[in-house]
């Protein structure tokens, strides 16, 4: 008889799943050199042994027909989809003598390096513009995600602060403001165990203009005008001040400025609130009264308040409650992150001098770029203004590291025309995208089963620390630091000779372990300890919780929070209303898909085939809308096509569009490659001012618009 061959082993492989900025710990499943399944791994306390349909779809992205394989120079006129596979040899000379060019000719300022959000790559990005010399870093999330909350809690807490969803004590009270954890999970602060504790019978309390999700799952919900969240947040304030609810013993020792805080909310009433963001009374009065008495309690807040142009007062705002409920950094509340590892080394000490003071936007908004700025970048309108007309100087050359910006960026059509005058264009993607499609070279780069990487969770905070080692490689492609860092040598940047698994160990310095041990443990996650200013006080000047802030007083902006009207709204631009009647939000979340990325994905394209917009059955019947209709929103600046939602889990004023939206199986030439302004919400953003003083944010959500039926 024949010798009957050995059947190949499945080999089974620990790692942290990034198909979105969650981090869930799972098992990979390889044989024969092909990721065959990915299924949650038991043992964290972030996934809970479960995981999303993204990162199920794993297999289907990384040995997708579509995905880049080869390094592509482009050989036809800018924007023609012209390609020809090149050596990576050849691709990374020739990116790095043009990189050597534009510095030569024009300083490395005019160099603007671009990426996306949450990527595993994201820090060595900013290591390697630091080391070049362009102060130009930038991601669509830094004036309008993320980072407003991050430095808002600094200021006010000298830390970040996550939900504690994870230790003995449950949480009695969430309230989510202009947050859905349930379907985006972002950070590390995943979808799963926020589920959980509504399951146990925490009372939620859900504060957005739409019935999200998460909202459904809430006892109250606060459908609030959009861009009116500063307002709420200083009349829930001023009721729990007045009516004696606050935690006396707290404010008294560890908060600083409570005086100051009470009298800059005695105005906010009740009753100015109702008036100012469209809901009743007796639910902000029941929202507030609730949060403060039935504690410990968790405040769970997300981008939305973020996306317009008074970010920083609204941040600080909705931060005060915090303070003033004592509910920081108690079992079962919002907990000050214990910073397990140092920072990765970014090498900011090696930008050269004067390049802080050309860093675009940085004078303005010294929240955004400056001094103080917890990850400074440069200001995007600024950036596009430097491209198109040379002002302050000329920015000629753009490095787009997993980015998508023609879906991700305000007024997309600006931004094409001036990357189409750029000099040099370089990309490194999974996937050619519209964006990636305007380059002079795309370099594939590795998906995350492919990488060696370091993850602390949640994101900022650093409570746990994850490490895996590479499972598997699709051929020519590369993981993105290793890119960077032979692009480095080339060009002979400063700490290039350092290998990355010694920046690894760098990073984990501090816990005694060292990249291959993290690795073969899988993870650190050492036992959280509460209460920790009780030691030294919180990480602020005054050591306290600060309700006045004293480095805003030093850099000139308003100490105490404060509430402003949107620069458009009903209120702000009635001259608009007759013929923009609703109010849009454009910032829908989808289990199936991470800002503009899976749609390649057969699997989750069959569950979310298309971009939806959702509106209330009264709006639906003012404009002959039904269920299902392909429909039309224009706004000032342009309009885009949505299928129609009729729901009435939305405020009756209010139209939310999906946002990220492409289709990758279009890829005809030209500018509508891959349908990039079909159903783009950011053709009916604003990128022009005013913008927050401090961020440089502008206006994403509440803007004004119509909707129709289409044709």
């Amino acid at each position: 008889m024949p010798d009957i061959p050995d059947m190949p082993a499945e080999i089974v492989r620990s790692a942290i799943c990034r198909n979105c900025h969650g981090g869930c710990a799972v098992h990979l499943h390889l044989e024969d050199g092909r990721l065959r399944r990915v299924v949650p791994r038991k043992g964290s306390p972030f996934n809970c042994g479960r995981m999303c349909v993204k990162g199920v779809a794993t297999p289907e992205l990384v040995h997708h027909p579509d995905r880049l394989r080869s390094p592509l120079k482009r050989v036809g006129p800018r924007g023609s989809g012209q390609f020809e596979p090149v050596s990576w040899d050849e691709a990374l000379d020739a990116v790095a003598g043009r990189l050597r060019r534009l510095r030569e000719v024009h300083g490395p300022e005019a160099l603007a390096i671009a990426q996306g959000t949450g990527r595993y790559y994201y820090l060595h990005v900013l290591r390697f513009a630091n080391t070049f010399g362009t102060p130009n870093w930038f991601e669509p999330g830094l004036a309008n995600c993320f980072i407003p909350r991050i430095t808002a809690a600094n200021l006010t807490y000298g830390g970040f602060v996550t939900g504690d969803y994870y230790g003995d004590t449950p949480p009695q009270t969430i309230l989510f403001w202009g947050h859905n954890p349930l379907v985006s999970g972002p950070d590390g602060e995943l979808s799963f165990p926020v589920a959980q504790a509504l399951d146990r019978g925490a009372f939620g309390i859900a504060i957005d203009p739409r019935r999200s999700e998460t909202a459904r799952r809430c006892a109250l919900w606060l459908p609030l005008r959009p861009g009116t969240d500063a307002a709420l947040a200083l009349a829930m304030c001023r009721e729990i001040i007045e009516s004696n609810l606050y935690d006396v013993a707290f404010v008294d020792r560890w908060t600083h400025g409570f005086e100051a805080l009470r009298q800059r909310v005695a105005p906010c009433t009740l009753a100015w609130a109702e008036q100012v963001c469209g809901v009743p009374a007796a639910d902000i009065r029941a929202a507030a009264h609730r949060y403060a008495t039935a504690t410990p309690g968790i405040l769970d807040w997300g981008v939305a308040m973020e996306q317009t142009p008074h970010s920083l007062q609204t941040v600080r705002a909705i931060a005060c409650l915090r303070g003033l409920t004592g509910n920081l950094d108690v079992p079962g509340g919002d907990i000050l992150g214990m910073r397990l590892a140092r920072p990765y080394p970014v090498r900011k000490q090696d930008l050269p001098d004067g390049m802080l003071e050309k860093r675009l936007g940085a004078r303005e908004f010294k929240l955004l770029g400056g001094f103080h700025a917890f990850m400074p970048s440069a200001h995007i309108p600024a950036v596009v203004k430097a491209m198109e007309q040379g002002d302050p100087y000329p920015v000629r050359g753009m490095f787009m590291v997993g980015t998508n910006p023609l879906t991700t960026i305000a007024n997309p059509r600006r931004l094409r025309q001036a990357m189409l005058g750029l000099d040099c264009i370089v990309a490194i993607e999974l996937f050619m995208t519209p964006s990636a499609a305007l380059a002079d070279y795309v370099l594939p780069g590795a998906m995350w089963p492919e990488i060696d990487q370091v993850v602390e969770l949640p994101f900022v905070a650093g409570n746990a620390l994850f490490a895996q080692k590479k499972c598997m490689e699709v051929a020519g492609c590369r993981q993105v630091e290793r890119i960077l860092i032979d692009l480095a040598r080339r060009l002979d940047l400063p700490g290039a000779e350092e290998a990355l698994e010694a920046l690894f160990d760098q990073q984990l310095a501090p816990t005694g372990l060292d990249f291959e041990a993290l690795a073969g443990q899988f993870v650190h996650h050492p036992p959280f300890v509460y209460h920790k200013y009780q030691e030294k006080g919180f990480r602020t000047r005054s050591r306290k919780v600060e309700f006045v802030s004293g480095v805003l007083d030093r850099l000139g902006y308003d100490p105490l929070p404060a509430a402003a009207e949107p620069p458009e709204s009903p209120v702000s631009r009635p001259d608009l209303v007759a013929e923009f009647p609703y109010l849009l939000i454009t910032g829908a979340r989808r289990r199936e898909f991470f800002c503009s990325e899976h749609r390649q994905a057969p699997s989750l394209r069959r569950r979310r085939p298309d971009p939806l917009a959702e509106l209330h059955p009264e709006a639906a019947a003012r404009e002959g809308i039904a269920d299902g209709d392909w429909i039309v929103v224009r706004s000032p600046r342009g309009e885009a096509r949505f299928k129609a939602r009729v729901t009435a889990d939305i405020r009756p004023d209010v139209i939310s569009v999906d946002h990220g939206w492409w289709f990758p199986e279009r890829q005809e030439p030209g500018e509508g490659r891959g349908g990039v302004f079909e159903s783009n919400a950011n053709c009916l953003t604003s990128d022009a001012p005013p913008y927050d003083p401090a961020f440089g944010s502008y206006q994403l959500r509440g803007l004004l618009c119509a909707v129709r039926r289409e044709a």
